[in-house]
């Protein structure tokens, strides 16, 4: 039998979570456990949680008591099928990073879109067209913001299809187009693979690396050879917490 003040204790908890498949290069945690130390939520707790399927989500929901979690690589897609509804920004770009829940639902939102875009104001960069490297879930929140912001983009992808995507043996050809940004959207060159970039020579003027762990990466080293303006993830990652805690919130009241 589980002791009753055990029980009190698990109910009281407010437990919120990342969930991934590699998750050694994340910062969220310390990020979130920052935020509740200093408003004195000594009741919220914030974990890492590895998974190698998306199967027994529910019930890894419920036995733990989550009240929210994010959700990154490469299950931001993938989980949408695992949800009762998702908010207009979510459904808009097919994509989920960040989960409330209430009561025995599960609703999906998308807080990556709004974090790239603010990040990326943030530059004041001039920039008039964009390739975003992957076709994920944050290549496609990527997208969407740069389309709100009037900037067209193309994916770029291993194996392109339809008209908004090109190969990766196709960029060479778009080498130092003014005012060109390249994204990259895809885990290539994160932690523990540091040594590595999806893009060999990144000739381009403006190098947004969503990647926060290493910084700076491979390729935004190898950007800046060729005078590239350069930015991280780390930003955006700090923009996205504070949405997906926005969301946390709310349905704490």
């Amino acid at each position: 039998m589980i002791p009753l003040f055990y029980v009190s204790l698990h109910a009281e908890m407010k437990r919120f979570a990342l969930i991934g498949r590699r998750l050694g290069h994340s910062y969220s945690q310390q990020w979130f456990e920052g935020l509740f130390s200093q408003l004195g939520l000594h009741d919220h707790t914030y974990a890492l949680h590895e998974m190698p399927s998306l199967a027994g989500l529910r019930q890894w929901v419920e036995c733990n008591g989550i009240c929210g979690f994010n959700v990154t690589v490469p299950y931001k897609q993938e989980i949408i099928p695992y949800l009762d509804a998702l908010d207009a920004t979510a459904m808009a770009i097919g994509a989920v990073n960040c989960v409330t829940v209430e009561g025995n639902r599960l609703f999906g939102h998308n807080t990556d879109a709004g974090a790239f875009k603010q990040s990326l104001e943030h530059t004041g960069w001039d920039i008039h067209r964009a390739f975003v490297l992957g076709t994920g879930g944050a290549a496609r929140a990527v997208a969407y913001a740069l389309r709100q912001m009037g900037i067209p983009c193309q994916y770029v992808s291993r194996t392109p299809r339809g008209d908004d995507q090109i190969g990766y043996e196709q960029l060479s050809s778009f080498h130092s187009p003014s005012a060109t940004l390249l994204v990259n959207a895809t885990p290539v060159g994160m932690y523990p693979d540091i040594d590595n970039s999806p893009v060999a020579d990144p000739d381009f003027p403006y190098v947004f690396d969503l990647t926060y762990n290493p910084s700076p990466t491979r390729l935004m080293r190898d950007a800046s050879i060729h005078g590239a303006q350069v930015k991280d993830g780390l930003e955006m990652l700090h923009l996205q917490a504070e949405m997906s805690w926005e969301f946390f919130r709310q349905c704490e009241v």
